[in-house]
């Protein structure tokens, strides 16, 4: 038999459905592939063999009980360290959480147990999804197993390298301003952030919450759409979750890979005409636009105007409810406590541990956001850039009146080596200039491999209107099926 790793989560459901191998044999391959690799790309901070091993016994069990299986049953899934997993630890890259293990589990967790897949453990990100590189996370940086000198994006660094490593078919990831979306485009990878509300957010640990939105990552399209129909849906303890059933990503998929975009208009925004993308990158998406054209789709200009607006929107947005969120990390009720030796009051107490706790990056946005909301500068900052969200949403919803979707490339640049962007917070921002208007709007963007730029993978965006995630797989799966998937060099 090929080796499972190397598999697509279809493959591997099919045959663990049919019997031709078992759950444990296919965990335990991925287990011996993250023994092997994951020292030179770091995509894990905690492997839990114990239970995944249970779990991969579970699903071989219902299947011998004749039970049906569901689409995903019986294949791995690496988890970004985002999201609650009962007594796993859940630190969000975070030296304030370090050794946390909560008593419950997040529902995107829940529902990737009742869909039957086999959690390996929980991946590396920046600390507390702030950052663009997986740099920022207080256990070392993870690495891209495409060139291990450079970064595997953020902040969802972790997922991403785990799937190009073949360490994981399937990955979860969350996406407040690109981080599933931008590690995808720079891994070679798919990532999908849905719409917002389209995913529960109970158990995530907040950033931003107007903006947090966890999806699917994996290797093909189709997968990414099984993934994302499996943890979707309306949950009541999500306030801000959509009463409505997910639309179907999987039949989008399966209609996209016959590669037929006949009376399918993609809009190409204007405003991401190429400033601050590097050439190789602009050479890859105007290729893949010509794949798409020969598909049927039509292609037309859209302008955008206040999407030049969206990062400094975002960089006001996002701190601000960052710094209401991370108030609840004092050092009382859970995590890391710094101080605590009965001289000190608890205001020292929880000033140590925040100083011990949080990193330089969590640090900047605190202060920022902090500053944002402050009396005298609410209306000026944070007031100001919830008026610029709206007029990004009535750009998307002119938009979409004249078209199915826009594309654009993924992220500005290919991936950049470990350390060169740490210094300059501004530069590292630009990794999500194209990422960030969607999220604003709160509707669904994909990243689908679509070409090389000087050997390392470039992304193509596809972005739809709110609940029209169907939209987007069905174009990402149509532009795989002209340019295939991409495998990197053998780690």
């Amino acid at each position: 038999m090929t080796d499972v790793t190397a598999m697509t989560a279809t493959q591997i459901a099919g045959l663990v459905a049919a019997g031709e191998t078992s759950a444990v044999e296919v965990t335990q391959a991925h287990l011996d592939r993250i023994a092997a690799v994951d020292g030179q790309i770091g995509a894990f901070l905690h492997v839990d063999t114990e239970g995944a091993l249970a779990a991969a016994r579970a699903v071989d069990v219902r299947r011998a009980a004749g039970e049906e299986l569901g689409p995903l049953a019986g294949v791995p899934v690496a988890v970004k360290d985002v999201l609650t997993t009962k007594g796993v630890p859940t630190t969000v890259g975070s030296k304030i959480l370090e050794g946390w293990r909560p008593p419950y589990d997040s529902t995107i967790v829940q529902r990737l147990r009742a869909a039957g897949t086999v959690m390996l453990g929980k991946t590396n990100m920046d600390e507390f999804a702030m950052g663009s590189s997986t740099e920022y996370s207080a256990y070392g940086a993870s690495r891209n197993p495409w060139d291990t000198d450079r970064i595997p994006g953020g902040s969802g660094g972790g997922s991403a390298a785990a799937l190009a490593a073949y360490e994981a078919p399937l990955a979860i990831g969350s996406d407040t301003g690109g981080s599933i979306r931008q590690p995808g485009a720079v891994t070679g990878t798919v990532g999908a952030k849905p719409t917002y509300g389209g995913t529960s957010r109970y158990g995530l640990v907040a950033f931003s919450s107007s903006l947090d939105t966890p999806g699917p990552c994996a290797r093909t399209v189709l997968d990414a759409a099984l993934l994302h129909a499996a943890i979707g849906g309306h949950d009541p303890r999500d306030s801000t979750s959509v009463p409505a059933p997910v639309p179907d990503v999987v039949a989008a998929a399966k209609l996209g890979a016959t590669g037929d975009l006949s009376g399918v208009r993609l809009g190409i925004v204007t405003e991401f005409g190429g400033e601050g993308a590097e050439p190789g990158v602009m050479t890859a998406f105007n290729e893949a636009v010509d794949a798409l054209t020969k598909l049927g789709a039509e292609i037309v200009e859209i302008s955008c105007p206040h999407f030049q607006y969206a990062l400094p929107a975002y960089y006001l947005i996002a701190p601000s409810e960052c710094s209401s969120n991370l108030a609840r990390f004092d050092g009382v009720r859970f995590g890391l406590r710094v101080g605590d030796d009965g001289n000190r009051s608890l205001e020292e107490v929880m000033s140590l541990t925040r100083e011990a706790g949080f990193g330089p990056e969590v640090k900047r946005r605190i202060m920022l956001g902090t500053y944002a909301l402050s009396s005298g500068y609410y209306d000026a900052y944070y007031g100001q850039a919830q008026k610029v969200r709206t007029l990004i949403t009535r750009d998307f919803t002119a938009a979409f009146e004249r078209v199915d979707a826009l594309i654009s490339p993924t992220t500005p640049f290919v991936a950049f080596p470990l350390g060169a962007r740490t210094s300059d917070p501004y530069q590292m921002y630009l990794a999500d200039l194209f990422t960030i208007p969607s999220n604003l709007y709160g509707g669904p963007g994909i990243s689908v491999p679509c070409g090389l730029s000087d050997g390392l993978p470039v992304g193509l965006q596809v972005m739809a209107p709110t609940m029209a995630d169907d939209r987007m797989y069905r174009v990402a799966a149509a532009l795989e099926s002209a340019v295939g998937t991409l495998t990197p060099p053998a780690l």
